[in-house]
């Protein structure tokens, strides 16, 4: 499901479209790898980064110096794509040094297993579902919270958001913050189409996780005769 096209690539010029990786995404990764290159240096960054959680854009004063810098041209004029850019860098800055590695090898600029448009927030939730760990969400909680999200205007996803990411953090659950961005900044005008792929992430993922649960226990409790 991650590899379909994400509404956030609709309506964008061809030339976004026709690489490997549309253009929009490599420049959410690029920005999240130098934020998480940022956050694991500088702890005063991280603070001022964290001072901007859930707040929209003019409450935010002590992020502008980090992330102003990093902001894609042709996102100076978009308050959607700015605040989405935003949000990801405030979320990231929750983070603990070991979390920002366990990322930066999962879905980094150089990842090659997040696919074309990387992992949906409803993929990452139903892996921290499956996870099986003591740290792991339980299948209840995954599916409220991603229920919740998905009836959200932009303004409400934006303060729901925080306690989501948070709960994925503390259960160790890589997030694919690239992605995000390019979710968020679409919410607005393709909240049913980016709530859809949510759900269905969700849904497809828990699905096959408990048909491979169930084949390996089918195996343990049946092994294959010895030759």
């Amino acid at each position: 499901m991650s590899d379909h096209p994400s509404p956030a690539v609709v309506g964008e010029p061809a030339s976004q479209t026709n690489s490997a990786v549309p253009e929009q995404m490599q420049a959410a990764r690029a920005f999240v790898d130098k934020i998480m290159e940022r956050c694991a240096e500088d702890r005063g960054a991280r603070a001022a980064l964290r001072s901007g959680l859930g707040k929209p854009l003019d409450r935010v004063p002590r992020m502008h110096a980090i992330v102003a810098p990093l902001l894609p041209t042709w996102a100076m004029d978009k308050p959607d794509v700015q605040r989405a850019y935003y949000a990801a860098a405030s979320m990231i800055a929750l983070l603990s040094k070991d979390q920002i590695h366990t990322a930066q090898k999962r879905f980094g600029p150089d990842a090659t297993t997040s696919g074309r448009y990387g992992q949906s927030l409803g993929h990452t939730l139903a892996d921290a579902v499956a996870s099986g760990t003591r740290k792991g969400l339980r299948e209840s909680a995954a599916e409220t919270r991603i229920n919740l999200l998905t009836k959200q205007s932009a303004e409400g996803l934006h303060r729901h958001l925080p306690a989501t990411i948070r709960q994925l953090q503390g259960a160790d659950a890589p997030i694919d913050y690239a992605r995000l961005i390019t979710d968020l900044r679409s919410w607005r005008r393709y909240r049913g189409d980016i709530s859809r792929r949510w759900l269905q992430d969700f849904y497809q993922t828990r699905f096959k996780a408990d048909r491979d649960a169930a084949q390996q226990a089918d195996t343990e409790a049946d092994p294959a005769p010895q030759a």
